[in-house]
């Protein structure tokens, strides 16, 4: 099935030269789950090498927010919500029913000083597990692994592995 792209009219989706970004690639000849992505007004996707994303994916950039995407692959049935800024690294693995978003979205609270959005950052040689959700204002580290089902709530640092709900370094 066609993946779905709608890019409004000041949204952009920028390409380094020489370089190939591969959007709803699939595992099966007849895969019927098409990938979706909307890059929205003021709104920016930025590829910087060669990455692959598979079928399934559901892809919304906001209103002037940036995903920027280094190297790698994202699998199948992945969703991704930016509201400000999301960035991945150089030679990332992202597993399957993987979800990242950096915004509740929604006030949570009446609390006058709540930050509802917050960048989201994933270093580079990273690998993450599947049914993994990273939430808003993380910062995942260089060669950090996450292990699947694990909720990220905080900053995970470089060259470790984290599991659990919250996340937690386990080694």
């Amino acid at each position: 099935m066609d993946a779905i792209i709608e890019l409004e009219e000041s949204g952009e989706i920028l390409i380094e030269k020489n370089k190939e970004f591969l959007f709803n690639c699939s595992w099966l000849k007849d895969d019927p789950f098409p990938s979706v992505m909307v890059v929205r007004n003021g709104a920016r996707l930025v590829v910087m090498d060669n990455f692959k994303v598979f079928s399934g994916a559901k892809i919304f950039i906001n209103e002037k927010a940036s995903l920027i995407l280094g190297s790698g692959y994202i699998n199948n049935d992945f969703t991704l919500h930016c509201f400000e800024k999301i960035e991945i690294g150089e030679d990332v693995a992202i597993a399957d029913k993987v979800t990242i978003r950096d915004s509740d979205n929604h006030l949570v609270t009446s609390n006058p000083n709540y930050i509802m959005t917050r960048p989201v950052s994933i270093g580079n040689h990273v690998w993450i597990g599947m049914n993994v959700i990273i939430l808003k204002g993380v910062t995942i580290g260089d060669g950090a692994i996450i292990a699947a089902g694990a909720i990220v709530t905080h900053d995970i640092p470089g060259r470790c592995l984290a599991a659990g709900i919250p996340a937690k370094v386990i080694k």
